[in-house]
C-alpha cells in the first residue's frame, strides 16, 4: 500500500478508528485494516468502499449495511446524522424542550442507535421520548402527533435484508421529510465536527405502554359492527407486528389469530426467509402451508416494522397472494362504501382504479410520486396507499402506511363477505364488472452496478418505444425533467408511458433498493360479465408490455 490514494484511504480509516464509540465496529475495521496492510485485494475493495464517501441521506432518511465507516450504518453516522436533525430543528425554529419520540425495530443496533439519538437529542436541549421496546413504525408515527412532538425518528430498514439498518425521519405533522428537509438536514449532518464535539444527555423519557395501547385502542375502533366469524392464520416474518396485530384482533372481536411459530418472534437474523419481505417468493411458504391445514379463510402477513400488508386468499386451484393494487381497491371500496369522505389517492405507480373507484363516490383523487412521504401529507386525505403493499386507512391519527391497521380492516371486509356467502375474490370480479378489469403486474431488475440503471434509463430516453405489447404509445411523461404545472407531480427519475386503452408502464430506479423497476397495467372491459375471460387478456397484455419494456431498456 505505497499509493497516494491508499494512504489516504488508511489515514481516514485510522481517524474513524480514533472516534469510533463502538467496540464491534473498532474490532471489524482494524482486522480489515490488517488484511489491507497485509496486501490482500479484497480487503483493500472492502475497506474503500467503506470509505468512498458517506451514507448518503435523503428522503428515505439513510439506510445501508452495518458495519464500520461512512458508508455503512454504524454509531458514529446515526450519532452524526442525529446531530444533524437537532441543528435542523433548532434553525427551523423548534423551541427549547420540545419533544422528540424515537422508536425501533428488533434488527441489530436498533435498540442502539436509538439510545444515540434520544442522547444527541437530550444534549441539544430536546426532550427525547424513547418507546420502551422494539415497536411497529406506525406506532411511531401516532406517537408524534398522540405527544405533540416536533420530530419523530424510526430507526428500521423495513424489509431489507438481516445485514441492512436504517433512519427514517418525520417532521412534526407526522410525515416523513420531503425535499428541501432532506437535503437540509443532510447540509447540516455534513457540517457536524468531531463526535466529540456532539452534546449527549441523560435525561432521557422511556415510554411505558400507555402509548403503545393508546394505539392499538385507536386502530381496534376502526372496525365496525358485523360479522367476525374468521379463520385467520397471521405471520409477523420475525418482525415487530405479531403481538400488536394479535391484540387489535382480539380486542375488536375477532377469533384469535393462528400465528406462524417459527416466524412469531422478532429475530433479525431472519432465519426462515431468504429475503423479509412479503412479496418476495418463498416468504410466504410456511404462512401459506399453515393455512392450508387450518383451513383458514385468509393469511395475513406484515413486514418486519409491520408498515406494510400483505393478504392471501384460497381459491380452488390453491392460495393466492392478493396485489397490493387489489388490497388497495378492497380496502377503498369498503371505506367509501362506509361513508368516508375525502380525497383518495396513490402513487403514479399503483392502478388507476382508485380513480373510478373514488370518482363512482364523487370524492376527490390524487396521483403523488412513490412513497408516503408523498402520500401522507395530502389535505383532507381519507385513504392512501401504494402497490407495494402500504395502506393509510387512517390518516386523521396515522399519517403513514400502517400494516396493523390494515390488516384489522382487511378482516372486517372478509369477515363481511363470508357471512354474506362471498370471497375477497367475488368482490374484486365485482369491481371488475362495475369500472373494468385493471391488472397490474411488475418487472424488477436487482443490479450491482447502479451504473446499469442509469444506463437502462438513458437507452429509454435515447430510444424511446413507440408501441409497448402491442399497443401503440399515445405519450411519454420523462418525469425527471417534468414540472408541477406539466405533470402535477415534482422531478423525480421516472418515465411514464401512457397506452391506447388506458394501459400503461412506468419506469423507475427503487428509492430504497438496488433496482430498476417497469410498473405495468392493462385495462380490459368486462363483456357480458365474463370476468375469467377478461382477466386471461390481461394477464397476455401484462406478459408483451414486461417483455417489450424490458427489451427497450436493455435489461
Amino acid at each position: 500500500m505505497s499509493t497516494p490514494d491508499a494512504d489516504v484511504l488508511l489515514t481516514r480509516a485510522h481517524s474513524w478508528l480514533a472516534e469510533d464509540p463502538d467496540e464491534q465496529t473498532r474490532v471489524e475495521l482494524l482486522s480489515l485494516l490488517q488484511r489491507v496492510e497485509a496486501g490482500d485485494a479484497e480487503a483493500t475493495a472492502d475497506l474503500a468502499d467503506r470509505f468512498r464517501g458517506t451514507l448518503e441521506f435523503g428522503t428515505a432518511g439513510l439506510r445501508g449495511a452495518l458495519g464500520a465507516g461512512p458508508n455503512r450504518m454504524n454509531r458514529v453516522v446515526v450519532i452524526r446524522a442525529a446531530a444533524g436533525l437537532a441543528a435542523y430543528l433548532q434553525d427551523t425554529g423548534a423551541a427549547p424542550g420540545s419533544p422528540v419520540v424515537i422508536g425501533f425495530d428488533a434488527r441489530h443496533n436498533s435498540d442502539v442507535f436509538a439510545r444515540d439519538t434520544a442522547e444527541v437529542m437530550a444534549g441539544a436541549g430536546f426532550a427525547p421520548h424513547l418507546l420502551p421496546r422494539p415497536l411497529p413504525t406506525p406506532l411511531l408515527a401516532y406517537s408524534i402527533r398522540e405527544l405533540g412532538c416536533v420530530a419523530g425518528v424510526m430507526v428500521t430498514a423495513s424489509h431489507n435484508p438481516p445485514q441492512d439498518n436504517g433512519y427514517k425521519v418525520y417532521l412534526g405533522d407526522g410525515t416523513q421529510i420531503v425535499p428541501p428537509a432532506d437535503t437540509e438536514i443532510a447540509r447540516r449532518i455534513a457540517a457536524v465536527g468531531t463526535l466529540a464535539s456532539v452534546p449527549r444527555g441523560e435525561d432521557i423519557k422511556v415510554l411505558g405502554d400507555e402509548i403503545v395501547d393508546r394505539y392499538l385502542d385507536t386502530v381496534a375502533s376502526l372496525a365496525g359492527d358485523g360479522p367476525r366469524d374468521l379463520r385467520i392464520v397471521y405471520t409477523p416474518m420475525h418482525g415487530v407486528g405479531g403481538s400488536s396485530v394479535v391484540q387489535v384482533l382480539e380486542t375488536a372481536g375477532f377469533p384469535a389469530p393462528q400465528v406462524v411459530v417459527r416466524q412469531e418472534q422478532p429475530d433479525p437474523e431472519f432465519p426462515t426467509v431468504a429475503f423479509p419481505n412479503p412479496e418476495e417468493p418463498g416468504a410466504m411458504d410456511l404462512a401459506l402451508e399453515l393455512a392450508a391445514a387450518a383451513r383458514a379463510d385468509i393469511v395475513i402477513a406484515n413486514d418486519p416494522d409491520a408498515d406494510r400488508c400483505a393478504a392471501a386468499v384460497p381459491t380452488p386451484q390453491g392460495w393466492r397472494m392478493l396485489r397490493g393494487d387489489e388490497v388497495g381497491a378492497l380496502l377503498a371500496s369498503h371505506l367509501l362504501a362506509g361513508g368516508k369522505r375525502g380525497t383518495y389517492a396513490t402513487s403514479i405507480v399503483s392502478s388507476s382504479l382508485l380513480g373510478k373507484l373514488a370518482a363512482s363516490y364523487d370524492q376527490p383523487y390524487e396521483e403523488t410520486l412513490t412513497g408516503f412521504k408523498w402520500i401522507g401529507r395530502l389535505p383532507g386525505l381519507a385513504f392512501g396507499y401504494e402497490e407495494a403493499l402500504g395502506y393509510c386507512v387512517d390518516p386523521a391519527n396515522v399519517a403513514d402506511k400502517d400494516g396493523v391497521s390494515a390488516a384489522l380492516l382487511l378482516c372486517e371486509l372478509a369477515a363481511k363477505a363470508k357471512a354474506e356467502g362471498r370471497t375477497l375474490l367475488d368482490l374484486l370480479d365485482a369491481i371488475a364488472v362495475e369500472h373494468g378489469l385493471h391488472a397490474t403486474d411488475q418487472v424488477a431488475v436487482r443490479v450491482t452496478d447502479l451504473a446499469e440503471i442509469g444506463a437502462a434509463m438513458a437507452r429509454l430516453r435515447t430510444s424511446p418505444p413507440e408501441a409497448l405489447g402491442g399497443l401503440p404509445v399515445l405519450s411519454v411523461d420523462d418525469l425527471s425533467t417534468g414540472s408541477v404545472e406539466t405533470t402535477g407531480l415534482p422531478p423525480t427519475d421516472g418515465l411514464r408511458y401512457r397506452l391506447e386503452g388506458g394501459a400503461r408502464v412506468i419506469v423507475r430506479p427503487s428509492g430504497t433498493e438496488p433496482k430498476i423497476k417497469c410498473y405495468l397495467e392493462a385495462v380490459v372491459p368486462v363483456a357480458g360479465g365474463d370476468v375469467a375471460g377478461a382477466r386471461s387478456t390481461a394477464a397476455d397484455c401484462l406478459a408483451a408490455l414486461g417483455r417489450d419494456i424490458a427489451a427497450a431498456a436493455g435489461i
